[in-house]
């Protein structure tokens, strides 16, 4: 009796063994495919820089605001001194021209793009163009 307890165990090693090969040679064929669709993957998002006509801090928080809420957009940050906004949107929702174009129907100019002058208008005396930042 104990013959067949030895060669059961052996059996029965012999497949985990066989299942255990298996497995690493399935998994060392699928990590390239993982690691390449992963690459393919990593460039979700674009980050822009655009130069605007903003002022003050009540600038920042209407641009903040207002682009958040464009398509694809995933963070929005201007920097008050330098008047620059980096935007992150995510790619084949959104371009840079049409952020530009955003920028100017809130009421700034967006790099070379003037603005709306009537949504320019609209703006606070404060955030028009001319105004000192305060």
């Amino acid at each position: 009796m104990p013959d067949y307890a030895i060669l059961l165990n052996n059996n029965i090693m012999h497949i985990h063994m066989k299942y255990l090969f298996r497995i690493i040679v399935l998994s060392l064929v699928l990590l390239p495919v993982v690691l390449l669709a992963e690459d393919g993957k990593k460039k979700k998002t674009e980050t822009v820089e655009i130069q605007t006509s903003a002022i003050c801090g009540d600038c920042k928080v209407r641009l903040e605001k207002s682009l958040a809420f464009e398509k694809g957009v995933r963070a929005v940050e201007l920097d008050e001194e330098t008047k620059i906004i980096s935007i992150t949107y995510k790619i084949g929702k959104n371009d840079k021209e049409s952020l530009k174009k955003a920028i100017t129907k809130i009421g700034y100019d967006a790099d070379e793009m003037p603005a709306d002058q009537e949504a320019h208008d609209k703006l606070p005396a404060c955030c028009q163009k001319g105004n000192e930042p305060h």
